[in-house]
């Protein structure tokens, strides 16, 4: 999907249907427009590598009113390459997140090109920025909303893809901070499928003699192309490709991808930080645990959307969290793969779990294209 760039799973949320806040630590500029890009400068970011993210700054967005209790803040960050102003279309009365209910903080992800990253950092350019977690970008949101946005408690969070992932990380990091989390499409380890998919397109990167061991010495427009070819064909599945994209239209479509997968090393290097962020991804793992027994220590009401057909972020995982601890699961049923919710209207789902939370209980929701 060309509108989430590098296969970004939720511009896809186009249509998934769907469906006064503080500017600053010291408070002393004045309050932004609704929606607004704002930006948290968070000194250096200590990692979990031991490695530190210097003169690091956060992007987000609000919108909505903060309630006298401050217990309507949900908190929404990015998916793999998406920026914050891509989710706001999602936002509204009658969209997958009612603003005239919900305070919501749209955060934009470590590496996606706004927030710090190899593309735009003055000290650590390009591959001299440090290697970074999903772990990480949690940290630097809960430092978001805690030392800026003054927030001890939220009444939810949410993501999609990455976000999905991070939404996992969240709930085992800061069990006691949320009241309900969502993860849309996203896994709490990656499996070796997954492992597959990220180490083919960072190397599809790295082989480009233009990329030079990380030196770029020309365009990168080819090894980027590459990378997106081998992200289109996990996006969704053969049957949706082929019934989208016929035989005759084929050149248009592969030059149409070409065309909108182009960079310089910069890009190239957020593209390979934040995958490599998603190759690492095993909490149960860094918890020592297995999977259910990591799960066991869910607090939030939690529910996990996920597609049989998904070949970009495997779905077994998440479904296998949720089973452990009996979270509601919604299988959405559509060839449409990691793209499902762009065929599905799942955000009414999403909107009624956030508001009553033991009202929504495991189903599968279908295409109605394939019925």
């Amino acid at each position: 999907m060309r509108g989430m760039k590098n296969c970004l799973p939720l511009a896809i949320c186009v249509s998934m249907v769907l469906m006064a806040c503080p500017s600053s630590r010291a408070g002393t500029q004045a309050s932004p427009a609704e929606g607004a890009q704002q930006f948290a400068e968070l000194g250096d970011l200590k990692l979990q590598s031991g490695r530190s993210i210097q003169d690091f700054r956060l992007g987000y967005r609000t919108l909505g009113k903060l309630d006298t209790g401050k217990s309507n803040v949900l908190l929404w960050p990015t998916w793999l390459g998406g920026k914050s102003q891509d989710l706001l279309e999602f936002l509204g009365p009658g969209k997958v997140v009612d603003t005239t209910k919900y305070f919501v903080v749209l955060i934009d992800a470590i590496g996606n090109g706004v927030t710090s990253s190899p593309s735009n950092s003055k000290k650590q350019p390009w591959m001299s920025f440090p290697p970074f977690s999903i772990r990480d970008m949690v940290e630097a949101e809960h430092r978001l909303a805690v030392e800026v946005l003054q927030l001890t408690h939220v009444h939810a969070l949410m993501g999609i893809s990455m976000g999905g992932m991070q939404t996992f990380e969240w709930i085992l990091t800061y069990p006691d901070f949320m009241d309900v989390a969502i993860s849309i499409a996203g896994s709490p380890q990656s499996t070796s499928f997954d492992k597959l998919l990220w180490t083919a397109q960072i190397e599809a990167i790295e082989l480009d003699p233009a990329w030079n061991n990380g030196h770029p010495t020309g365009s990168l427009d080819h090894a980027l192309a590459v990378a997106e070819e081998i992200g289109q064909m996990n996006l969704t599945s053969p049957s949706y490709r082929v019934a989208h994209t016929p035989t005759k239209d084929f050149d248009s479509y592969l030059a149409d991808l070409k065309e909108h997968a182009k960079g310089d090393g910069g890009v190239a290097s957020d593209q390979i930080r934040q995958r490599q962020a998603i190759l690492s991804l095993d909490i149960p793992g860094e918890l020592g645990l297995s999977l259910g027994e990591a799960a066991k220590r869910v607090r939030a009401k939690l529910l996990v959307v996920v597609s049989p057909q998904d070949h970009l972020v495997n779905p077994i995982p998440a479904q296998q969290f949720a089973a452990a601890i009996g979270a509601p699961v919604i299988t959405l049923d559509s060839p449409c793969g990691h793209m499902s919710l762009a065929c599905i209207s799942a955000g009414p789902t999403v909107a009624k779990f956030l508001a009553a939370p033991g009202t929504v209980h495991s189903e599968t929701l279908h295409d109605p294209a394939n019925r």
